[in-house]
């Protein structure tokens, strides 16, 4: 027995039709589940030059392997797609509880083709699937539409359904828009909202209740006990978060950054990822000023931005499915200034970043607002928080004049402007709807490409590449390019990852300059994150999770209790290795061109910052990417996966199965 359902749910919109696949065990040996059984699926069905808006396009939802067998941090689920934002690969990747309902509907992956001629929900219970009427809910914001079908369908259903749907960014097809969950709770990445407007689905309900098989049980639940009595044993005096920015400061002009990932554990249960914003601002790792200044430029800020003052309005805590941690919570905003709601979800560190420090914005009560705002619309914070960045600076440059913004004046640190523009931004009104794509077809429109921070067409996250070269790796070399999540070497340094792996480098404390000059281990430790970091989403588990390191967060020794296996590190490495490769050959048929992807020359230190904890860094950006694709066994000019790859991955025979 293995934790997977065996089958996948395939939904035509055009003929208003469902189908049950079984899916071989071969395919689950090797891609595992989630975002692997997605990678497998979309390259072989989504034809070559297809239109992300068109019909053609397949949107997929995926559960994890582990996702309902009991192992913690394994709630999560990956929607993909071809990306609108960038031509290419495209993902997201979300908590809650919507993970566990796609296989208690009796599947593992749901796979959504063609366009549907009015507004329509997807139903399924596990024992029907339905194509409903959506009109009634066809302009409501994903808030709003969870609670009015959760009105309509509660008590009428099996059990209470879980909803996944897009707000109004969604359904005017913004590039930057996502797919939300739990109020809100958004799968932000790659346009793939923008997918699921084009076809005119305006939400997937699930209702399922079908049991989640696992192999070993028992030893899932030890695997998880024990993790949970570690978790316990950590405390750290209380009101620790308002020594954070110095702490940051502390690390900024240290010349290495060791990191115990137990710690993570503590500050994301403490704080959720706010815990970051303090330390990002003063230890360089925080981009401010659009990505052009420095810890100077907003001094004192980290005080205003720090974590303690979020949780003394924090009403209550929640947590993803199967998870210990509880990060997330909710917050009474009621009466400050600027809010038009009663409460919102704690904003995640990074929307604090994108609409704080990389705006020169002081206000966090506006933070709460535009927090809620983005949610509720579906629409990507940290790629709309760059657009508007580099809006102002266009607007500081002459290049955008005050009749072009609708009268608004874009100036740093202008509350009121950015919150209008985020407003317009949503609506697709005036200006705002002519950035509502994002930075790159922003800046076709208007000019001011030299401030536009796009990654192959995606903004990055909040963490500069400057500060942590192996991020911008990532950056360039992921197949869904500007994402953070797959590797740092911070992340690294916690993860353990050469006791897994036999070829991975030991992690040992070395001189930051090290990052920028190193070229074949770096790569090494990169190629090492990149595999884990699939391996993590094929299992549907959390990124927090990971960071915490092997000896705390036991993935291989959760996925052997789970599947019935008895496969070491390297095996399971290599699965990730597969799952890269895969995204990668997707890119490469759809003509997606991975060295086209290139890192701004601002972020590179292009020139070098005058000052600071980045003063005087330049980044060997290219030299550090191809390494990379060296490492994986990848053309290291043009990123295309080796032949001899391709067959020793046993890919060639994976694509050869089609369903």
């Amino acid at each position: 027995m293995t934790s997977f359902m065996g089958k996948i749910l395939r939904v035509d919109l055009v003929t208003q039709t469902a189908d049950s696949i079984s899916v071989p065990p071969e395919i689950y040996e090797a891609v595992l589940a989630g975002k692997g059984l997605e990678a497998w699926y979309l390259y072989s069905h989504i034809p070559a030059g297809a239109d992300p808006l068109g019909p053609e396009n397949i949107l997929a939802f995926a559960a994890g392997a582990l996702c309902g067998t009991g192992a913690f941090l394994t709630g999560r689920w990956t929607v993909a797609c071809k990306s609108p934002l960038t031509g290419g690969w495209g993902d997201a990747n979300c908590g809650g509880l919507f993970a566990p309902a796609i296989k208690q509907c009796g599947y593992d992956a749901i796979f959504i083709s063609g366009i549907a001629e009015k507004p329509v929900y997807l139903f399924c219970d596990g024992k029907n699937v339905e194509i409903r009427d959506a009109s009634a809910y066809w302009g409501l914001d994903a808030t709003e539409t969870e609670k009015a079908l959760h009105a309509d369908l509660d008590g009428i259903c099996r059990k209470k359904p879980c909803i996944a749907c897009i707000g109004p960014a969604g359904e005017k097809c913004s590039f930057i828009s996502g797919i939300c969950n739990e109020g809100g709770r958004i799968a932000a990445r790659s346009g793939v909202g923008a997918v699921m407007g084009s076809k005119r689905l305006k939400a997937v309900v699930l209702a399922g209740a079908k049991a989640i098989p696992c192999d070993d049980p028992a030893k899932v639940k030890a695997l998880s006990k024990e993790l949970g009595e570690k978790l316990l044993k950590m405390t750290l005096p209380t009101g620790l978060g308002v020594l954070i920015g110095a702490g940051g400061t502390m690390m900024g002009h240290l010349p290495s950054i060791p990191l115990d990932g137990s710690l993570t554990s503590y500050m994301f249960r403490e704080w959720g990822t706010q815990a970051n914003t303090s330390l990002a601002i003063t230890s360089g790792d925080g981009p401010i000023k659009n990505w052009s200044g420095t810890p100077h430029d907003v001094r004192l800020m980290d005080l205003v931005y720090n974590p303690e003052h979020i949780n003394r309005i924090e009403t209550v805590k929640y947590h993803c499915y199967s998870c210990p941690l509880g990060c997330g919570g909710k917050l009474n905003i009621r009466g400050r200034k600027y809010a038009e709601f009663d409460e919102t979800h704690k904003p995640e560190y990074e929307t604090i970043e994108a609409f704080g420090p990389l705006l020169m914005n002081w206000s966090l009560d506006s933070i709460y607002q535009l927090n809620e705002l983005l949610n509720r619309a579906g629409m990507d914070t940290i790629s709309a928080g760059n657009t508007v960045a580099w809006a102002i600076e266009c607007y500081e440059n002459g290049l955008l004049t005050r009749d072009q913004t609708d009268g608004l004046e874009l100036t740093w640190g202008n509350t009121e402007a950015v919150l209008q523009l985020v407003k317009n931004m949503i609506a697709r009104k005036g200006f705002g709807g002519a950035i509502a794509d994002g930075v790159k077809r922003a800046s076709e429109k208007f000019g001011g490409k030299e401030y536009a921070m796009h990654i192959g067409g995606q903004e990055p996250g909040m963490h500069d590449a400057r500060n942590d070269p192996q991020l911008g790796i990532h950056f360039v070399a992921e197949p869904a390019p500007g994402k953070h999540t797959v590797g740092m070497s911070i992340e690294y340094s916690a993860m353990s990852l050469c006791d897994i792996c036999s070829w991975a480098p030991p992690a040992k404390p070395h001189a930051k300059s090290r990052d920028v000059e190193d070229l074949e281990d770096i790569a090494l430790i990169s190629k090492a994150n990149a595999c884990y970091t699939m391996l993590t989403d094929g299992a549907g588990g959390c990124y927090y999770g990971q960071m915490m390191g092997v000896h705390m967060w036991k993935l291989i020794e959760y996925l052997n209790a789970a599947e019935g296996w008895n496969y070491d590190g390297d095996h399971y490495i290599e699965i990730g290795e597969r799952i890269q490769a895969l995204r990668q050959l997707f890119n490469i048929k759809q003509g997606f061109d991975p060295a086209a992807v290139k890192l701004p020359d601002r972020m590179q230190g292009i020139p070098p910052l005058p000052s600071g904890p980045l003063k005087g860094i330049t980044l060997r950006n290219r030299d550090q990417v191809s390494a990379h694709w060296r490492a994986f066994g990848w053309d290291d000019k043009t990123g295309v996966p080796l032949p001899d790859t391709v067959k020793q991955l046993g890919i060639d025979r994976l694509t050869e199965v089609i369903l």
